[in-house]
């Protein structure tokens, strides 16, 4: 019997409760979490493991989001890990600007549950 590969996913969220929330979240359908909660604390975890895929707030300690983002895409060796933006900000030119860096998806918190943001990243992981 093969052993289905467990996927690593690096969240990057600076909201103690939201953290844990999408961790448990993620623990129950089978991946392994990578925790951060500052931007260079995510960019030093990218380092030490390439995650399969990351879920970035934008507004962040120490690093803001769209800053590592940009970092990331223009990196060799990590421009090819999806990105999956989750933040409360809704402005149309932030979601534009994160998607023009190379984010795979934008998810606005309020608006999707815990849940829905772990199919999304289901789905986005079954295409790549």
């Amino acid at each position: 019997m093969t052993q289905q590969k467990k996927f690593a996913v690096l969240i990057i969220e600076d909201d103690t409760f939201l953290h844990e929330l999408s961790k448990k979240k993620f623990i129950q359908q089978g991946y392994e979490v990578i925790s951060a909660f500052n931007g260079e604390e995510g960019k030093r975890k990218i380092q030490q493991k390439f995650p399969d895929i990351i879920l970035l707030d934008l507004l962040l300690p120490e690093m803001d989001g769209l800053d590592l983002l940009k970092e990331l895409k223009e990196n060799r060796a990590t421009q090819h890990i999806p990105v999956v933006i989750v933040s409360n900000y809704s402005d149309r030119e932030r979601v534009q600007k994160g998607l023009a860096l190379g984010a795979s998806d934008y998810i606005i918190k309020a608006h999707f549950t815990p849940d829905e943001i772990v199919q999304k990243v289901n789905t986005l992981l079954k295409k790549s």
